[in-house]
């Protein structure tokens, strides 16, 4: 099997022995042993095994194969949710006195680790433009041991040419993360690019509906192998039934992705055209300003649009408010269009100057497109714009 769907679709681990077609739910905690030597040999890594379902399970164990062969990638990790799959990243391989290099523009939560909780660690970073590659020789560090980007980054959706990046970090023995959480492996595989690791919130496209958490780190054996010897005893696992839960939905990923990124783009097209709108960000507009990197490294542009609508914060609350259809909700790659403000949620925790940096002011709003009719979709932001004019 080569093709991303049938893999996504046919890849399967263990069975019940059942002839079942669709895979069971193994809900255990725990796994016996034939006798004591086999006990022994499991717990001396001489041979593989369940052992116990915060270290594997035949759910998790699936998930992380469909995934790794998907993404490109040697192997990975299941966490119970995407931010623990960054920090457990982190925490992982970072000591005292390193340093991070990472993009400006990344997830909220991602920010706090960052300049609050690595810190008490003596672990630094610096924040580096996506848009200027150029600057990023300057503040690598002597002690910089990892590099970590969102491409397209969280609201912003900023590109860097991966190409490049992954380039520039072997070149300084840095670790590079990405995030590859908006894209999913369908749309673009960062380890193809020379990316060690790749992050995933499965909450997001990768469920696809809204119903659970999980996240995902793909990589090389040696480099999981490190954060496997870190969270078997940290404990971030993810459920046995979340991973089950996951597997299914890997094997709509396509055609999911194909539907949310034909409509975002109309909606994209749709907002640059309306004198309403001051600025749109979609990666296959031809306006973006990494329009070209976007062409040669995704498939297709993705179900997120930021745009910024005239008036500020009041304009923007307003036209959320008008919206009928979209759910305002602070979630996104759902099936349903889910309209965010950045500046009072996910990033209100950012200086109002940390927030200009990354491109979020208070007229900013992030859809994620769901799967209605664009019809529907449309007329329902036609709608908001027209009653939200101030």
């Amino acid at each position: 099997m080569s093709n991303f769907e049938t893999n996504a679709i046919r890849i399967q681990t263990e069975r019940s022995g059942a002839k079942e077609h669709s895979a069971p739910i193994y809900l255990t905690s725990s796994y016996k042993f034939d006798d004591a030597e086999d006990m022994r040999a499991l717990f001396a890594n001489e041979r593989e095994g369940n052992i116990y379902s915060r270290y594997s399970n035949p759910n998790t164990s699936e998930l992380i194969e469909k995934m790794a062969i998907l993404e490109g990638s040697e192997t990975g990790w299941a966490t119970s949710t995407g931010m623990a799959a960054i920090f457990t990243t982190f925490a992982a391989f970072l000591k005292s006195g390193d340093h991070v290099l990472s993009s400006r523009s990344v997830f909220g939560s991602t920010h706090q680790l960052l300049v609050n909780v690595f810190p008490k660690w003596g672990v630094t970073s610096t924040y580096a433009d996506l848009d200027k590659p150029e600057e990023w020789e300057n503040l690598i560090q002597p002690t910089t041991k990892m590099i970590f980007v969102e491409t397209p980054s969280n609201p912003g959706i900023d590109i860097i040419d991966l190409e490049w990046l992954g380039k520039f970090a072997k070149k300084h023995n840095a670790i590079l993360v990405v995030d590859n959480c908006f894209a999913t492996p369908y749309l673009q595989q960062p380890i193809k690019y020379g990316a060690d690791l790749s992050i995933h919130s499965a909450t997001k496209y990768i469920d696809g509906q809204g119903r659970t958490l999980g996240g995902l780190i793909l990589g090389s054996q040696k480099l999981i192998a490190e954060i496997e010897g870190f969270a078997r005893h940290s404990g971030p696992a993810m459920s046995p039934f979340n991973a089950w839960m996951l597997s299914k939905s890997l094997e709509t990923l396509a055609v999911r992705m194909d539907r949310h990124c034909d409509n975002a783009l109309k909606v994209a097209e749709f907002l640059e055209a309306n004198p309403e709108i001051e600025l749109v960000k979609y990666p296959l507009l031809k306006s973006h300003p990494q329009y070209e990197i976007a062409k040669k490294q995704m498939r297709a542009g993705g179900g997120i649009v930021t745009f910024v609508v005239k008036g500020g914060y009041d304009r923007a609350s307003k036209f959320m408010d008008a919206l009928k259809m979209f759910s305002i909700s602070a979630n996104l790659g759902d099936t349903r269009s889910i309209a965010t403000h950045p500046a009072s949620s996910t990033h209100s925790k950012l200086t109002e100057a940390e927030r200009q940096q990354v491109g979020i002011n208070q007229g900013t709003v992030r859809v994620s497109i769901g799967l209605e009719h664009i019809d529907d979709i449309l007329k329902d932001i036609k709608q908001a714009l027209e009653v939200s004019k101030l």
